[in-house]
């Protein structure tokens, strides 16, 4: 039977899985090793404990002064101290200079440094007025004040906000925790998500394929996409094609799982189980989307035996559809339950190297690559049952419903990295 109802568009559907999963946020946190941390999702922000850098210090090696004393080119200064990155050094005394290296600190009474090629080293033998057996040393510019000087709280300010609660955590922002002093951070509980497949079809690769049949690859490809967003997955694998069995497996999905992710049996075909299983279990709403590939999407909830919820997505099942679903509406649903920003990230403007003479009505989401001229390609084969095209293509062309594209217009491009680790 054909399936009459409007289309939901793209934007309303996203909202309506955020306001649906926002009542179910992970409540429980964690307290880890910021060296543990990568890619877990912030409970609270990240308050920096000092000023970054704790105290002013030098950008360069060289020899740090007071630019009074060095009126012109070629003044000669004795060298009173030696100061190396984590040794303090002495008021520098007026009239002197300090032989100084990258990080160190600059002392009180210093107010410039002259990097080392703008110096030239004078031997204690050879010098006058040296200092305390360092030497001297020939200043062949005239300095600046705050020259080669990162001032104290240049980078952070006691007490800043570095790191916001629900930011998930990259490389560079562990390392930021690390350089406030954050030695262990507060983030929320990972997710955990539920997987099962239907579908008589389907079989596992390793085993005879029998006439009729296709191996599961959906089972792969959504693992390691919850995998990759930091989830603790319980696969639950293929579910065969009865009602009691999908309504077993739902139950046992949702005893321990906020989420609970589906792949096949969304559409209206007399052997899709998951629908009737999901009411009978708890709710499920079955949409349609106009978005392309990708239109089927069921999202519901699983009743557990104390009265709460587990979350459900329903997939579609051909392998494109899965991937696109998956990275549009699950990874929604996962930030809204962690807490985190849920809007898709910004699209890149970039310029079209083919056409795209007939669009669809629904909006499309096409496999491009981005090549070395900064021009994007289309693959040929744009089918939802071509896995290919995802492993080919590096982004998503965003293309609004209706709208043709010709070779060097400007399209929306959406990194596949950018979506699957957002």
């Amino acid at each position: 039977m054909k399936d009459t109802r409007p289309l939901l568009s793209l934007d309303e559907a996203l909202a309506r899985l955020v306001a649906g999963s926002l009542p179910h946020a992970i409540a429980q946190t964690d307290a880890v090793p910021t060296f543990d941390a990568l890619g877990r999702v912030l409970a609270a922000d990240v308050l920096s404990a000092l000023d970054v850098p704790p105290e002013d210090n030098t950008s360069m090696d060289g020899y740090v002064l007071h630019v009074e004393d060095v009126p012109a080119v070629g003044t000669v200064l004795p060298v009173s101290q030696r100061i190396p990155a984590g040794v303090p050094g002495q008021p520098l005394q007026r009239g002197t200079a300090a032989r100084i290296f990258t990080g160190g600190q600059v002392p009180a009474g210093a107010d410039a440094v002259v990097m080392q090629e703008q110096c030239e080293a004078i031997a204690p033998a050879e010098g006058q007025g040296q200092g305390q057996g360092f030497g001297s040393v020939r200043v062949n510019v005239v300095p600046e004040h705050g020259q080669w000087i990162r001032r104290r709280g240049e980078d952070v300010r006691f007490g800043a906000a570095v790191l916001q609660r629900g930011a998930r955590l990259t490389p560079q922002a562990l390392g930021l925790a690390a350089s406030v002093g954050a030695a262990v951070l507060p983030v929320v509980r990972r997710p955990r998500v539920a997987l099962f497949s239907t579908g008589d079809e389907l079989m596992m690769p390793g085993e005879p394929l029998r006439p009729g049949a296709i191996y599961n690859s959906n089972r792969f490809t959504l693992r390691g996409l919850l995998q990759a967003a930091g989830c603790q997955v319980n696969d639950l694998g293929i579910v065969p094609d009865r009602l009691d069995a999908t309504r077993s497996a739902l139950r046992e999905a949702a005893a321990h799982n906020d989420l609970i992710v589906t792949c096949g049996g969304v559409s209206v075909g007399e052997e899709d189980h998951l629908k009737p299983a999901a009411r009978a279990e708890g709710s499920l709403e079955h949409w349609q989307i106009a978005i392309k590939p990708g239109k089927p999407l069921a999202f519901g909830q699983i009743q557990r035996t104390d009265g709460s919820a587990a979350l459900l997505l329903g997939l579609p099942g051909n392998p494109v559809s899965a991937f696109v679903t998956y990275l549009l509406c699950v990874t929604t649903v996962l930030r809204a339950l962690q807490g985190a920003a849920t809007a898709l990230p910004p699209s890149l403007p970039l310029r079209a190297a083919f056409d795209w003479p007939r669009p669809d009505k629904r909006r499309e989401f096409l496999r491009v690559k981005l090549n070395a001229e900064g021009v994007l390609e289309l693959f040929p084969n744009q089918s939802s049952g071509v896995l290919t095209s995802v492993v080919w293509a590096d982004g998503l062309v965003d293309n609004p419903a209706g709208q043709a594209i010709r070779r060097g217009d400007m399209v929306r491009f959406l990194p596949l990295p950018d979506l699957i680790a957002r």
